[in-house]
Order: structure tokens, then C-alpha cells, then sequence
């Protein structure tokens, strides 16, 4: 069906006027198309893994080496839903264990993407949150696609959810919440058993 703006209502969930594409500390959440538990299942408060749910850490872990100035932290891939926390170049409160990203233009001004003149792509500079989970979605999607044998097939819900990480309170709060995900898959709203 062609887009009809009389009857599609499509609102953005992004913050008005935030720079996407500065610095900034964000916690993510992607849900499986129509909440399918493609990646995994809860045994005992603890995810056990499918195929496919290692394919999307396999393409998470990825997201710094294709985005200079990228790095990421706490993350847990649930039955149906990922959550995690990526920080892009400039955000403000790195700690140990959480690596700063390299600076987006200190060795490169003019912010231009350099070529490489052996032929592998470097990574992509000062990236928007919506290219690196778009990237996340698409690489992750192609793949479990090829381990399914079934090429265009949507993995992914269109879009995602997101949380600017404003301070160190935040942050732990965050962390707190990816770490017990697991633990409180019963009452978890994207349960299928809960869904009404």
C-alpha cells in the first residue's frame, strides 16, 4: 500500500532540535517484527541463545568497527527485543570498563570519510544514532535471512526506541535495568504470554 498521509499518521519519536549527530550516551531498544521470539529463550532468569540471537551480538559487536567514534557497554538480547547502551564521540562521562571513542575529527578536520587505498572501507565518521542502528538492523537482518533461506524477510519492527543517557545516576539506573531484563522475563511487557 502507497504511503497515504490522510491515513498513515507517522510521528516521530526522535527528541526535537537534539543533534543526533554529536555526542551523546543513548540506550536503545529494537523489537523483533511483530515480537517474534527469533532470538532466544529465558531458562531460569538467564538467556539461552538461538542461532539468530548470536548473530545479533556477533553484528552489535561489529557497530565499532564499521563507526569511528563509537563504543559500546551493557547490552542483553532478549527472546524478542535488544536492548543496549552505545556512546558516540563527545558525550561527557566515559567510566572503566567503558572505553571513550576516539575523537570524531582530531585527526581529520574537515570530517571526511578517508579513502583507503588498499580497498577495505575505514570506518564512518561522527555517525547519527539512526545510521548505526540502522546499520545494526540491516547487517543483522541479511544474516539471520541467509541462516533462515529466507531473503527479505523482515526481522526487525520499523523503528526503534531511545533514551539519551544524561548523567552517571542514568547510566547506572540503565545498566541496572539490561542486567535484570532476564531475570524478570515473566513480567515483561514484551512476553508473548503477557500480551493481550
Amino acid at each position: 500500500m502507497k504511503y497515504n498521509p490522510d491515513i498513515h499518521h507517522r510521528h516521530s519519536i526522535r527528541l526535537r532540535e537534539y543533534d543526533y549527530s554529536g555526542g551523546g550516551a543513548y540506550f536503545v531498544t529494537i523489537c523483533a517484527h511483530q515480537r517474534e521470539c527469533l532470538f532466544g529463550e529465558v531458562v531460569d532468569g538467564e538467556m539461552q541463545l538461538y542461532e539468530a540471537g548470536h548473530v545479533i551480538e556477533e553484528r552489535w559487536e561489529q557497530v565499532t568497527k564499521h563507526f569511528h567514534g563509537v563504543s559500546l557497554d551493557q547490552y542483553v538480547i532478549m527472546p524478542n527485543h535488544f536492548h543496549g547502551i552505545l556512546m558516540t564521540v563527545g558525550a561527557g562521562f566515559p567510566r572503566p570498563g567503558f572505553p571513550r571513542p576516539n575523537r570524531c575529527n582530531e585527526d581529520n578536520p574537515g570530517g571526511e570519510t578517508p579513502i583507503n587505498p588498499g580497498g577495505e572501507t575505514p570506518p564512518l565518521r561522527c555517525p547519527t544514532l539512526g545510521q548505526i542502528v540502522g546499520y545494526f538492523k540491516y547487517q543483522s537482518t541479511k544474516r539471520i535471512n541467509e541462516l533462515r533461506d529466507n531473503a527479505g524477510a523482515p526481522v526487525w519492527q520499523r523503528n526503534y526506541y531511545e533514551h539519551i543517557i544524561r548523567n552517571d545516576d542514568d547510566l547506572a539506573n540503565i545498566r541496572r535495568y539490561i542486567v535484570e531484563n532476564p531475570m524478570k522475563w515473566d513480567l515483561d511487557e514484551n512476553n508473548p504470554v503477557n500480551v493481550k
